[in-house]
């Protein structure tokens, strides 16, 4: 089953409210360039020390995970960013049923760093940002995604 793409109205709406609490003005830009701009919007707050909007946050999250997916495609992972969204990945035997036994979970913002190479993956293990179990639950072949 291909994952599930987002809807691009939602994800442009949720970029303009974030860029409206930057104080910027709306997104004008094509549909295929929201995914990349609600990052970088998401990116902004953090760097103002504010905290972004949900749907942004959101939104963010689902486009760097979607983007995980496409480069390493599978279902041998299941990497988890509470409370938005889950996916499996990465090449390998199918995990079908029960406890996957390759997981990676993580906050939103310690997911987006890493995605975007603001973070160190080693780091994030070790400091119990991230908790990733099983053999497979390595995602630094495939980070930074952007």
């Amino acid at each position: 089953m291909p994952p599930r793409r987002q809807d691009p109205s939602r994800v442009r709406a949720a970029l303009d409210v974030q860029l409206a609490d930057l104080g910027l003005p709306p997104f004008d830009g094509p549909d295929s360039a929201a995914g990349p701009a609600v990052v970088s919007a998401v990116l902004s707050a953090y760097g103002r020390e504010t905290a972004p909007q949900r749907e942004a946050l959101r939104a963010a999250v689902r486009f760097l995970l979607d983007e995980l997916v496409a480069r390493a495609p599978g279902r041998t992972v299941e990497v988890r960013v509470p409370p938005f969204a889950a996916v499996q990945c990465v090449e390998g035997p199918r995990h079908t049923r029960g406890t996957p036994p390759n997981v990676v979970e993580t906050d939103p913002r310690t997911w987006i760093g890493l995605a975007t190479g603001r973070e160190d993956w080693p780091a994030a293990l070790a400091d119990g940002r991230v908790r990733a179990s099983g053999g497979r639950a390595d995602l630094s072949p495939y980070l930074p995604l952007a």
